[in-house]
């Protein structure tokens, strides 16, 4: 059990924060992993950090809400491994926190092409292969809290991942009697790039991180571990859940 040697691995938004860590996770268990982002520098380094756990690492630039990227890209990924077995559709962009009657439509639609465009160009793709391999599968799906909670100045960005929850949820269904499993991960308040600013805020920290029962921000690899599991045969009997990762931010 939790042991992915053999499995093939997708993994969008790879090259840093929680991408990374779920990546890390999987090649930590034996999977051989592609990362898809845009920056070369971060997938070389990312790269190397997975790389020492031993298993076939390989990295492509590709920008999700470029439609024929992701095609292309996903059929590079067949041809290099051979076949998929995970896929983590994990690639986004936050929305620079603006007033709602203050904000722009170039925002707005910048954050639903990557987030929910390129969540469903990486599913709809992906989703082709597995079901013409006949072997089953696991889609691990990054929607967010926000998705749930009213997410004031940042409603772009919560409209995206709440959009992306429904369509998991739908291919869960669908998928199903294809032995694909379709599950969603929600992070709360994690540490990472996109949240560097609030991280600086004593204010912020003050009101809303001393709110988390845990007491701290969450990390990338606190979800190295429900990779593994919803990557696994363990959870084969699981499609359709929402698991919050939030230190119990949502319950206090």
């Amino acid at each position: 059990m939790f042991d992915l040697t053999g499995k093939r691995a997708l993994v969008t938004g790879g090259s840093a924060g929680i991408g990374l860590g779920m990546a890390r996770g999987l090649a930590r268990a034996g999977a051989d992993v592609v990362l898809w982002g845009r920056s070369e520098d971060k997938l070389a380094d990312a790269a190397a950090d997975i790389g020492r756990f031993g298993g076939q690492v390989a990295t492509r630039s590709v920008d999700v809400s470029d439609e024929q990227a992701v095609t292309d890209g996903v059929a590079a990924v067949v041809d290099l491994l051979g076949g998929l077995d995970v896929v983590v559709v994990n690639a986004g962009i936050g929305s620079s926190l603006q007033k709602f009657h203050e904000s722009t439509t170039a925002r707005y639609r910048a954050v639903l092409s990557t987030n929910l465009d390129g969540a469903y160009f990486t599913m709809r793709e992906t989703s082709r292969v597995l079901v013409e391999q006949g072997t089953g599968g696991s889609m691990i799906v990054t929607s967010s809290l926000g998705a749930l909670q009213g997410a004031g100045r940042n409603q772009p960005y919560a409209a995206s991942k709440a959009a992306v929850l429904a369509l998991a949820n739908g291919c869960a269904v669908e998928f199903a009697r294809h032995r694909i499993r379709v599950n969603s991960v929600l992070p709360g308040w994690i540490a990472t790039d996109m949240t560097g600013e609030l991280q600086d805020s004593d204010a912020f920290n003050s009101h809303v991180i001393s709110r988390v029962p845990m007491g701290r921000w969450g990390t990338p690899e606190d979800f190295e571990g429900i990779a593994v599991y919803l990557a696994d045969d363990a959870s084969s009997f699981q499609t359709g859940s929402s698991t919050l990762v939030d230190g119990g931010y949502s319950l206090f």
